[in-house]
């Protein structure tokens, strides 16, 4: 293991690239500990290494940033406990960690709906902007899942959308645009949330319901939902 890990380190660090991580930070992704490897490349690396649980802890215990993504690539979703999370999730520190997890791993694992309205009411930047990618990605991905599960966070996004700190705004405003374009019930009932929070005396809120309401009540999104309607 311990060969192996450090081969994978070796190759991260030889596809390490100081300019992408001068970008990188532009774009409000933490350069401490990175390399500036290409999500491309981290793909190629974890089709080539497989799913590997223990594997998956070493490289996250590297504290490297493209490791740690890296990690949540070959992790098997089956394995991950809640003490997994809730440990990846306090090191948190970058917006484009937080979200590779949530979307290569937290997703798949069958804490991923208790662990989105457990972290959408912590004070953590990312902790909290976990919770609602979270939500966002279900909106998504979990085709068998009914109404219900997502009407259920729509109180939460209200509540929490006077946050003004960009990356929770921003994961709130995703949440609840993903599940208004779920089908058209949801997106009535997104869009009545929305209007709902755009009363709010708050700009953050205000631009969350705005951004939400030009998206879902677009005829892009409406003509999509209305087509899947008639489909099913």
């Amino acid at each position: 293991m311990a060969a192996k890990i450090s081969e994978i380190l070796s190759e991260l660090k030889s596809l390490s690239n100081p300019e992408a991580v001068a970008g990188m930070a532009r774009f409000g992704i933490n350069p401490n500990n990175t390399y500036g490897v290409s999500i491309p490349n981290l793909r190629r690396m974890a089709k080539e290494i497989g799913k590997d649980h223990l594997l998956a802890q070493q490289l996250w215990a590297s504290g490297i940033h493209e490791a740690r993504i890296l990690a949540s690539m070959v992790d098997k979703p089956d394995m991950v406990t809640e003490d997994q999370m809730e440990s990846w999730v306090k090191d948190f520190d970058s917006w484009d960690v937080c979200d590779g997890c949530c979307m290569n791993l937290f997703e798949k694992t069958e804490s991923a709906y208790r662990k989105c309205v457990e972290w959408s009411s912590r004070e953590e930047e990312f902790v909290k902007r976990a919770g609602f990618v979270l939500m966002a990605r279900l909106a998504v991905s979990d085709k068998k899942a009914e109404d219900k599960q997502f009407i259920n966070f729509l109180p939460i996004i209200k509540r929490e959308a006077t946050d003004n700190r960009n990356f929770v705004k921003k994961a709130v405003n995703w949440a609840l645009r993903q599940i208004g374009k779920r089908n058209i019930n949801l997106n009535q009932i997104a869009i009545k949330t929305a209007k709902d929070i755009q009363k709010i005396d708050s700009k953050v809120a205000k631009w969350i319901a705005a951004d939400a309401i030009r998206e879902l009540e677009s005829k892009a999104v409406q003509d999509k939902l209305q087509s899947h309607k008639r489909s099913t």
